[in-house]
């Protein structure tokens, strides 16, 4: 599902296989078990975490065959979102999305909540799929959204126009930072990205907590219980 290395003061958490990676409950598990081990790997020094993934595919998004296979299915899958994207904010490092191919949906959120996002420009589209699936997008993930991208014209045109974005479109419209020639690229500018910022020798939890504050209102809606360690009472329709 995916990997963890640890490439000097880097962690690199890679989706891995030639699949869609699809949001569901294994593949979100398996991703904040990766956070989980790099929250608790004692260190000296300041790290940085890149995420990317193999094939294609960064993320298609939900794994909506699975979730429609029992009503309950698509609360929990996007209740174990919301539970990463928790997960992201509040950890102790900066955080780079390395998007290697097509990334839409609930995929799409998952860049978002990384600090900085890159995306290759020779394949891939930036998607967001709701509007042309006839799904309703809760109002957590617009806050996300608000957060990072500041130019409502741009949003418009993800949300209510359902556009598929390129990377160069993407990065005129303020929505991730750079786009690249090729994966290959991409990884290795993520990876000069992270050694940049982790020469600045931040600390960590400092640094969470100041991510923190930018998106309070993001963490405000996530219908997460920080003192139970879940989420409760969510009425996400996603």
């Amino acid at each position: 599902m995916c990997t963890l290395e640890k490439r000097g003061s880097l962690y690199i958490l890679t989706l891995t296989g030639s699949g869609e990676h699809r949001l569901n409950p294994t593949l979100i598990d398996a991703i904040q078990s990766a956070l989980r081990r790099v929250k608790a790997e004692p260190t000296t020094s300041s790290s940085a975490l890149i995420t990317t993934a193999q094939g294609k595919f960064f993320s298609n998004g939900f794994d909506l065959a699975w979730a429609q296979s029992i009503q309950s299915n698509l609360l929990l899958m996007s209740q174990k979102l919301q539970s990463l994207i928790h997960d992201l904010i509040t950890l102790p490092m900066p955080s780079i999305a390395a998007i290697s191919g097509h990334v839409s949906a609930a995929g799409v959120f998952l860049a978002l909540s990384h600090d900085y996002v890159l995306m290759r420009k020779d394949r891939g589209f930036l998607y967001m799929s709701e509007l042309d699936i006839g799904m309703t997008i809760p109002a957590v993930y617009i806050a996300l959204l608000e957060s990072k991208i500041g130019e409502p014209m741009a949003r418009r045109q993800m949300l209510l126009r359902a556009a598929k974005l390129t990377a160069k479109e993407a990065v005129e419209r303020g929505i991730i930072d750079a786009a690249y020639d090729s994966v290959d690229e991409t990884i290795r500018a993520a990876v000069e990205l992270g050694e940049e910022l982790v020469k600045r020798k931040w600390d960590g939890h400092v640094y969470a907590q100041n991510r923190m504050v930018i998106l309070r209102e993001v963490l405000d809606k996530l219908e997460f219980d920080e003192t139970g360690g879940g989420i409760t009472n969510t009425k996400s329709k996603l």
